[in-house]
């Protein structure tokens, strides 16, 4: 299979680079990473949401380019249908591109109280209120996908909407927010996955931090 390159910003910070490798690390398609620092103008405004998320995660593939999350997922599962990215029954896999959709279009409030940090740790930290129903919405969403599939993940099998999610679960632990005990259980299982501890222990190496995105006290 021909392979791709997948640009991507800070492995720190970028929750949509996130996305976007995990998306195509599970698709089984063969990439190399092109990595924009964070000093590039352009890359560093999408971290800090003040322009739309286009110039990262961008996939280019036989000749194609896909820089949306959603069109990336769904142009992976159209190459590399046999990787499971969205379940084979027709209502469950509606059910997750909904789901998928929402992560993808929502949840701003929390965003913006609660940006991707991997390097940072933050006990007892004070959720406002339009971030804390954002979470409630997420862990809601969770736990009825759990019961649903019975697990371990939301639709039994690892699938795209774990994987649009993953970047929440690094939020819940950095900021050390208060989950019922399925959601934590779950976090568990995503953090612990090779590709997150591959994701984070790169992350962590990151030199160059981004001032506006470190919480301070």
């Amino acid at each position: 299979m021909t392979s791709a390159t997948l640009t991507i910003s800070s492995k720190n910070y970028s929750s949509w680079s996130l996305r976007g490798w995990l998306l195509t690390k599970f698709s089984g398609l063969e990439f190399t990473e092109k990595i924009i620092p964070t000093d590039d103008a352009a890359a560093r405004a999408e971290i800090l949401l003040l322009a739309p998320s286009m110039l990262v995660p961008c996939l280019n593939h036989d000749g194609i380019s896909v820089w949306d999350t959603m069109a990336i997922a769904e142009y992976l599962n159209e190459v590399c249908p046999g990787a499971g990215l969205f379940p084979e029954d027709r209502a469950q896999r509606a059910r997750c591109r909904s789901i998928c959709g929402e992560m993808h279009s929502g949840f701003s409030a929390l965003r913006s109280a609660l940006p991707m940090n991997l390097k940072g740790h933050y006990p007892k930290f004070k959720v406002w209120s339009r971030a804390q129903a954002d979470i409630e919405r997420i862990t809601t969403i969770w736990n009825e996908c759990l019961a649903t599939s019975g697990g371990p993940y939301l639709f039994g099998k690892l699938c795209a909407a774990d994987l649009m999610y993953a970047p929440v679960v690094t939020r819940f632990l950095t900021y050390d927010v208060n989950l019922d005990a399925v959601s934590a259980a779950y976090c568990v299982r995503i953090i612990d996955l090779p590709e997150m501890r591959e994701w984070t222990a790169a992350a962590k190496r990151e030199p160059d931090d981004i001032d506006e995105l470190e919480a301070e006290f």
